[in-house]
């Protein structure tokens, strides 16, 4: 085959891999929504109850209800707090069953169930246990979308480097260079930036913090910066590209904001 070709195949064959990835990392985690159905009075109900919001304001949990004899409630209170358990009747509004989840400061939390009850007086849960929403800034688009495109990106020439080294191709060193500039601006220079709007901290992770996509961030730049160091000096070094390949792979798999920042109510006044 073709260098031309394989090399074709390959970045073909990584930005697949990127996709996937991508996905994943967007219905993982503890900010995407926990979603479902639920029969009651022989109706199907769909929920998605968030477990994230940014900006001014309080979160809004909708609820598409035609049936008007379905009520319900919602519990909460704030998370990591001494504060007792709160329940509120659900809000109608035409088909629509709504609560209200108050406004926290960036990094704080709120703990909430809903409960709905039908014709026969049952109360259904329509989480088995409460979800936990996480308040933030809000993050402009353009901060956001150049993270966002450089994270990715870095994925997408991190596992073309690894297939280049795997299969001993000439321009490892090139594109472990592009691999670590990519991941470079997106780690150290917007991904700060965005956690600055998000959460008015640029760095929360080692050693100021535990923020686990922050020591993960750090630790794959690390890796990546020793392959590109051992690469140059030696071409034939490519264990060191693979290695670093299979770490960034690794942090991959941990769904995003887990040990994010978050406050702890209880050591506050």
């Amino acid at each position: 085959m073709k260098s031309s070709y394989k090399s074709l195949i390959f970045w073909i064959l990584s930005f697949i891999f990127m996709l996937a990835f991508a996905i994943y990392q967007r219905t993982t985690g503890p900010t995407y929504p926990v979603s479902g159905k639920i029969q009651i009075n022989s109706q199907t109900i769909k929920y998605s109850l968030p477990r994230t919001h940014g900006g001014e304001g309080g979160e809004w949990v909708k609820l598409n209800i035609q049936d008007k004899t379905i009520t319900g409630t919602i519990k909460l209170k704030r998370f990591k707090s001494k504060d007792e358990w709160k329940t509120l009747d659900l809000i109608r509004e035409g088909d629509v069953l709504k609560a209200e989840l108050p406004h926290q400061q960036p990094a704080g939390k709120v703990i909430y169930q809903i409960a709905l009850k039908g014709n026969d007086g049952k109360s259904n849960m329509l989480s088995a246990e409460p979800v936990i929403i996480r308040f933030k800034g809000e993050v402009p688009l353009y901060a956001l979308i150049p993270h966002i495109v450089f994270i990715f990106g870095a994925m997408w020439f991190s596992t073309r480097t690894g297939l280049e080294a795997i299969f001993k191709g000439p321009n490892t060193y090139v594109l472990a260079m592009w691999t670590t500039i990519f991941f470079f601006l997106s780690g150290l220079i917007l991904g700060p930036i965005v956690q600055k709007f998000a959460f008015n901290a640029y760095w929360t992770g080692w050693p100021f913090g535990h923020d686990l996509t922050d020591n993960k961030t750090l630790g794959a730049l690390i890796m990546w910066l020793i392959a590109l160091w051992r690469t140059k000096k030696n071409p034939e070094s490519r264990g060191w590209v693979i290695a670093a390949a299979i770490v960034l792979i690794t942090i991959f798999l941990i769904p995003h904001s887990v040990l994010g920042s978050e406050i702890d109510y209880t050591q506050k006044p």
